[in-house]
């Protein structure tokens, strides 16, 4: 049987990248995102790479509320859900939300909060399924709070600490669950940033995610090294690391 994939935030470069490997092995998708019209010229691409089906919605992860329609409307259109991967999100001004409280709750409610809208009835309907993987795309940020992103890691942070409960309560069900820790990535989100040997494309975070959820892991670093790059980080004493520019 085919696999049945809901992608949420599908136009992101890592998300479509995904959607490509499932394609190649005749998966139903169904495409979730905010600006439908890109959406659907990465459906024509996934129909011609081998896609089973694909759907896509409308879904605005700034509007509050429409997470439970958006869940139930992927239900029915595969017939359950197999893996759903949660791609959304924003790559805050770290300046502008030290300067408002504002910003910074948006920023928050759209990296955590609209993520774990989600979450709560995709794992309620595989909970009661006993079957299928949520993966959520969070980062290296939610390790250690650093200066230089603190909301960004903050919200991730909230994430990477809520996919462990998630972990903890439907794994005996049989229910999966990742929590997905790129490093730099080479995306238009990051189109402006100076790139080095650290940064990784859509294809190679791709291709780890969908490794990830065929071995059943429950956290992923992405690529490898990234694992011991924040190992490091963690370890870092408290009165060093507050010295530090990280």
């Amino acid at each position: 049987m085919s696999a049945r994939v809901l992608i949420v935030g599908a136009t992101s470069a890592i998300a479509e990248a995904v959607a490509r490997r499932y394609a190649a092995q005749g998966a139903a998708l169904f495409l979730a995102a905010r600006r439908t019209d890109r959406a659907a010229v990465i459906a024509d691409d996934l129909r011609v790479r081998g896609a089973a089906a694909v759907t896509v919605a409308a879904y605005d992860a700034t509007v509050r509320d429409t997470a439970d329609a958006l869940v139930a409307a992927a239900w029915e259109a595969l017939g359950g859900i197999d893996v759903a991967l949660i791609a959304h999100g924003s790559l805050p001004d770290q300046p502008a939300c030290a300067a408002s409280a504002v910003l910074t709750r948006q920023e928050l409610e759209v990296n955590a909060l609209s993520v774990i809208d989600l979450l709560t009835p995709l794992a309620n309907r595989m909970a009661s399924a006993r079957h299928g993987t949520l993966a959520v795309i969070g980062s290296v940020a939610g390790d250690r709070g650093r200066q230089s992103n603190y909301v960004y890691g903050a919200a991730k942070g909230c994430l990477a600490v809520f996919m462990q409960g998630l972990a903890h309560r439907l794994t005996p069900v049989g229910v999966r669950v990742l929590t997905i820790k790129p490093g730099f990535v080479d995306t238009p989100m990051t189109a402006a940033f100076p790139k080095g040997p650290l940064w990784a494309s859509p294809q190679t975070v791709a291709r780890d995610i969908q490794r990830a959820i065929e071995r059943g892991a429950q956290v992923l670093y992405t690529p490898w090294f990234w694992r011991w790059i924040m190992l490091v980080i963690r370890l870092i004493p408290t009165s060093i690391f507050q010295r530090t520019r990280l």
